[in-house]
């Protein structure tokens, strides 16, 4: 929210605002572990880690939609695939065969971020499609959502925000009640990697798929998709482990096949000059929406004495709302 008020992605070099956030991101990440020695260290260090990853993830999408106006999806489609292989990656570590302490995991994904920091401020220079932004005033939010069909896109990408971080956030845990449930054991860090990273596929497919159909098409089905999932999650959570892993891995697919597309109708349904601040603002809500789903999903788990079967029912009003969006969208459009 910080990074949108005042307009830094557009009023800033994005490539040099993209390598600070990383080198601050992996500091706070570190500190984490040599710093912190309690409990308040560490959320103080992991907060700091989280704010200054909105100069990375909504600035990389910035970056792309400088470089590319026509095959933006495809572009963003590579973009979020890389941020889905990096979420799953720390699951990868802690699965291999290293057996690495969480202090050594740490210090991976944050030299891994400093690096990937260094090549943006090396290799990518300003896009020819990047306009200088304006200095802040608070008529540049609302501007932006004065466009309708920039608030469908908002909007539908809030349904999936919903969805998406608590998903990944609860693989492991659906992972151990299923195996609880069928008094079997096996590397669950190691198919939480492959069941989040498999959307990096997704969002590489659906990025060229998107060339043909539209960006609104792929979020419309992918997101249908999810929201199937979410519905039918009862049923499969007692399944056989098997079974239980290929429903995980559908719902690993279509769970992130629409977040680059979203970000696209974001960037293209918004000002030029107001880019940069629209894809932080939206991202922003997105991410404080995933609060809230997550925050519900651990309460209902800890607290509500609902089976563990029917709580991912609760992540369906998300994938519904932002449907409703889209098909106005689509039939406008």
């Amino acid at each position: 929210l910080v990074f949108a008020l005042l307009a830094i992605a557009d009023r800033f070099r994005p490539s040099f605002v993209f390598f600070l956030s990383s080198f601050l991101a992996a500091l706070a990440n570190l500190a984490m572990i040599l710093l912190a020695k309690d409990y308040w260290g560490i959320m103080i260090t992991r907060f700091i880690t989280g704010f200054f990853i909105a100069g990375i993830y909504p600035v990389g999408m910035k970056i792309a939609a400088d470089w590319y106006e026509k095959g933006l999806g495809r572009a963003l489609g590579w973009l979020v695939g890389a941020l889905v292989l990096g979420t799953a990656f720390p699951h990868l570590l802690k699965g291999s065969s290293l057996h690495l302490s969480p202090a050594n995991i740490t210090w991976f994904t944050s030299v891994f971020a400093l690096l990937g920091g260094v090549l943006i401020l090396l290799f990518v220079k300003e896009g020819p499609h990047r306009k200088r932004g304006q200095e802040f005033h608070p008529k540049n939010i609302l501007q932006v959502f004065r466009n309708r069909d920039f608030r469908a896109a908002a909007f539908g990408y809030f349904g999936h925000m919903w969805e998406l971080y608590t998903f990944w956030a609860f693989v492991p845990v659906l992972l151990q009640l299923n195996l609880a449930y069928n008094h079997i054991s096996f590397n669950i860090s190691f198919w939480s990697f492959m069941i989040i990273g498999i959307g990096c596929l997704s969002c590489i497919a659906g990025g060229y798929i998107s060339q043909k159909t539209g960006s609104a098409k792929v979020a419309f089905y992918a997101l249908l998709g999810s929201g199937l999932c979410c519905a039918l999650s009862f049923i499969f959570l007692h399944a056989a482990p098997l079974i239980f892993l290929v429903f995980l891995f559908i719902w690993g697919i279509t769970v992130i096949a629409d977040s680059p597309q979203f970000s696209t109708l974001v960037a293209q349904t918004a000002a030029t000059e107001h880019k940069g601040t629209a894809l932080t603002i939206v991202t922003s809500i997105g991410f404080a929406i995933t609060i809230v789903s997550v925050q519900l999903m651990n309460y209902l788990f800890n607290r509500s004495g609902l089976s563990p079967a029917y709580i991912f029912i609760f992540l369906l009003p998300g994938p519904v709302a932002g449907l409703a969006f889209l098909f106005k969208y689509l039939k406008k459009n």
